[in-house]
């Protein structure tokens, strides 16, 4: 195998965020070539205003990957597109493509693409956001046309109760354990036609969704790396078989479509 042969991937991601390549690098393997640039840091600026930054810098950032060419560009950060809604960010993803040369596609227009794909339109909503980016990304999913039959919220730490508690739950996508995720799911009775998606690129899903589909085979199951490493294999014309289990599970069912 000629490896400088490979189609190649950008990704973009958050400077924090511990998931996005060795997720994409796992699902991937060695069908593509991940090269990846990040967005920058923004000491003392709360959350929405990061996001908003991202959103800003993205035109600009695109061109650190310089000369090299590059078959697909993920952005690999949900909740700043969120903000856009999915029209705006339909269109922003539209104009990057046009600037890079190359197809760009947010992690949220891959999982739409996906859930067109899959016939997909029903979500339950798997989030580790705060409350308000996760209604946020409800009234996202809703205004793209899909129905979410629930939302599952993935605290890192759970709230506590009493005059000497902790107080409110802790909200963080980058410590979010394979533990809590399961815990947080078998905790809710779904509904059986509904697909789960895990919202966000810096929770690290992987592990659970190995143990759910054992649970659960028929089920659909979508997260933000896993659809982006869907859309980025079929941009780029990647023919070969998927090696990775859940990667070839959400191909082999958009076929069947």
């Amino acid at each position: 195998m000629d490896l400088f042969s490979l189609p190649r991937l950008g990704v973009v991601v958050p400077p924090e965020n511990p998931t996005a390549e060795p997720e994409f690098n796992h699902l991937l393997g060695t069908a593509m070539n991940v090269y990846t640039s990040r967005f920058p840091v923004t000491p003392g600026v709360g959350l929405r205003a990061m996001l908003e930054t991202y959103n800003e810098v993205l035109p600009a950032l695109l061109g650190s990957f310089g000369a090299l060419r590059l078959d697909a560009v993920v952005v690999a950060c949900s909740a700043s597109h969120y903000l856009l809604g999915p029209e705006g960010d339909r269109a922003f993803c539209d104009e990057l493509s046009e600037r890079a040369g190359c197809p760009v596609r947010s992690s949220t227009q891959a999982i739409l693409t996906a859930c067109e794909g899959l016939g997909v339109t029903r979500l339950t909503l798997v989030s580790p956001y705060q409350p308000w980016l996760t209604d946020t990304s409800r009234a996202f999913w809703e205004r793209a046309g899909l129905t979410v039959d629930e939302v599952v919220l993935v605290p890192a730490r759970p709230g506590t109760a009493g005059p000497d508690a902790g107080g409110a739950a802790h909200f963080d996508p980058y410590t979010v354990t394979t533990g809590t995720i399961l815990r947080h799911i078998r905790e809710r009775e779904l509904p059986a036609d509904t697909a789960l998606l895990f919202t966000g690129t810096g929770m690290g899903t992987l592990a659970a969704l190995a143990e759910l589909v054992r649970q659960e085979p028929r089920r659909t199951l979508l997260t933000s790396n896993l659809a982006s490493a869907w859309w980025a294999r079929r941009v780029a014309g990647v023919t070969d078989g998927a090696r990775h289990p859940l990667l070839r599970r959400l191909e082999r069912a958009s076929v069947r479509r």
